[in-house]
């Protein structure tokens, strides 16, 4: 596959790693193949993920990682040209069965594929609830799963609080060994990678460094000392954030309606 942007694109991104002085742990490199395919699974606590996540596999022979991410970035007039001239794959969540066959195709040309299984950010920075999908998607490539924890991302851009890209963060990434899936039970293996992801993310909490995860910090989750809502109370936080977003589209929709009738 043909990568005209990537590469200028991971250069500008190091160079501006360099430049915020940021601090880089990464572990389990060497789990990364250096050819062929592989569903890579992130944890999802910010809207930078994607662009630490694919890190690690740029170590490992200079892969780089398609991203599944939802459709609504690709019709950003800027995001959007950009992401798809790297041949990331856009996400319809009334409708995914265009991008699941899009990741598949991608799998078995021997691409990486990176997938985020909560499907939206986690207030609590711990694992919410995972789709199915990625044990779907890598059972029908015949791909393994490469489970990946990310911690201190949420501190530069997340939901909820104002960006902060202030010098000298670390960034601790860790990478777990490859999980074979059969997808003869996509929720008992679903269940599995949770359970792996779970403790990867835990440990990955315990190497960050000390000082940048006081007790009561708001990017530290509740179960490490820290003061972000627990899983219980993000989902409620979630909810509410749906209902009112619903409210406000149908308040436009019945300000246009309003408006037609007018004319």
């Amino acid at each position: 596959m043909r990568d005209i942007t990537y590469p200028p694109i991971i250069l500008t991104a190091k160079t501006v790693f360099r430049v915020l002085g940021q601090k880089f742990d990464i572990q389990g490199v060497e789990h990364i193949p250096r050819q062929g395919g592989a569903l890579m699974a992130f944890n999802h606590v910010g809207y930078l993920d994607f662009i630490y996540g694919g890190f690690p596999a740029h170590l490992a022979g200079r892969r780089v990682v398609r991203f599944m991410a939802k459709k609504e970035v690709f019709d950003n007039p800027v995001g959007g040209p950009v992401m798809r001239s790297m041949h990331h794959i856009p996400v319809d969540r009334g409708d995914g069965i265009a991008s699941y066959h899009q990741a598949v195709d991608y799998l078995r040309e021997g691409e990486l594929v990176g997938i985020f299984p909560e499907a939206t950010i986690s207030r609590a920075m711990e694992l919410k609830e995972f789709k199915t999908g990625a044990v779907r998607i890598a059972s029908a490539a015949g791909v393994p799963i490469i489970p990946v924890t990310l911690f201190g991302t949420q501190r530069i851009f997340t939901k909820g609080h104002p960006k902060d890209f202030s010098r000298g963060r670390s960034i601790t990434i860790t990478v777990g060994e490859p999980m074979p899936v059969s997808g003869a039970d996509p929720v008992t293996e679903t269940a599995e990678l949770h359970a792996r992801m779970s403790k990867m993310l835990d440990e990955t909490i315990q190497r960050h460094p000390a000082a940048e995860r006081p007790a009561g910090a708001w990017w530290v989750p509740a179960s490490h000392g820290g003061s972000a809502p627990t899983l219980e109370e993000a989902a409620a936080i979630d909810a509410e954030e749906r209902r009112a977003r619903a409210r406000r589209k149908a308040a436009k929709a019945a300000e246009n309606r309003q408006g037609s009738t007018d004319s």
